[in-house]
């Protein structure tokens, strides 16, 4: 799927029910901490790691190590409790602080070695830069730009993962087949049609039409419920769902 592509489905307001891992990186209950920096990590990671590439020109190994170390630093001193939102949008404090992160480490010239004072995250790195090779940043695209076209890029991912996961346990995996198959893969020869979908597995077309429907519907919703996580405010996560090209009117 490409990342600026709309989403389909009927528009809902969002679900009262969900949680900003934003405010829940400040609690004073760990266990929500800990949730919360888990959602944030999942979330940020390949954005740092390819920001630091590009912005920085730090090698592969180097990325890596300074990715390990500010989400380590971050962890241990409590960085993202400090956001404040009356100031910034959380994505330009993570940034900030990121850019804080690195100019201090190059500015003292150290190394951050993994395995080496501290645990460190399991980060799919090869995956990453796998992706950052196929989809390097145009000229003029500057690095903030770049940031967050990564950002929502990972927020699709983590969306597409948790609907295939969803829909895997609910006995839905020729729904999220086919809505894999038209909406997120595209061969040579072009998007397939719903016939040929409707051929393939022995199904009505209006079934293809009914899957697609409402696959697209729940993947809005778990984007939307992805957007809420990673903001801290009402005004944040509308300015957000209108940068995918979503109205919540």
């Amino acid at each position: 799927m490409d990342i600026d592509t709309d989403i389909g489905g009927p528009l809902h307001r969002f679900p009262v029910t969900s949680h900003s891992a934003i405010i829940a990186a400040a609690s004073a209950d760990v266990h929500v901490r800990q949730r919360a920096l888990e959602t944030i990590v999942a979330s940020y990671w390949k954005p740092a790691y390819k920001y630091i590439r590009i912005k920085w020109q730090a090698s592969n190994e180097d990325a890596k190590d300074l990715t390990q170390g500010f989400f380590a630093t971050a962890i241990e001193k409590s960085y993202f409790a400090g956001y404040d939102a009356t100031k910034a949008s959380f994505q330009t404090f993570f940034r900030t602080c990121l850019d804080r992160f690195i100019a201090n480490q190059k500015k003292s010239d150290r190394r951050l070695k993994r395995g080496a004072d501290s645990d460190h995250l399991s980060l799919d790195f090869a995956g990453a830069e796998s992706e950052l090779a196929s989809n390097l940043p145009a000229t003029e695209l500057n690095p903030e730009e770049f940031f967050q076209r990564e950002w929502v890029r990972s927020l699709f991912t983590l969306s597409v993962e948790a609907l295939e996961e969803v829909y895997k346990q609910t006995g839905r995996e020729l729904q999220f087949k086919i809505f894999e198959l038209y909406d997120l893969q595209e061969s040579a020869e072009g998007k397939v049609s719903y016939r040929s979908l409707a051929n393939e597995f022995e199904l009505k077309t209006t079934d293809v039409t009914n899957y697609l429907a409402a696959a697209r519907r729940d993947f809005r919703k778990l984007l939307l419920e992805k957007v809420r996580e990673l903001t801290g405010t009402e005004a944040e996560f509308q300015a957000e769902v209108r940068s995918l090209g979503i109205d919540l009117k």
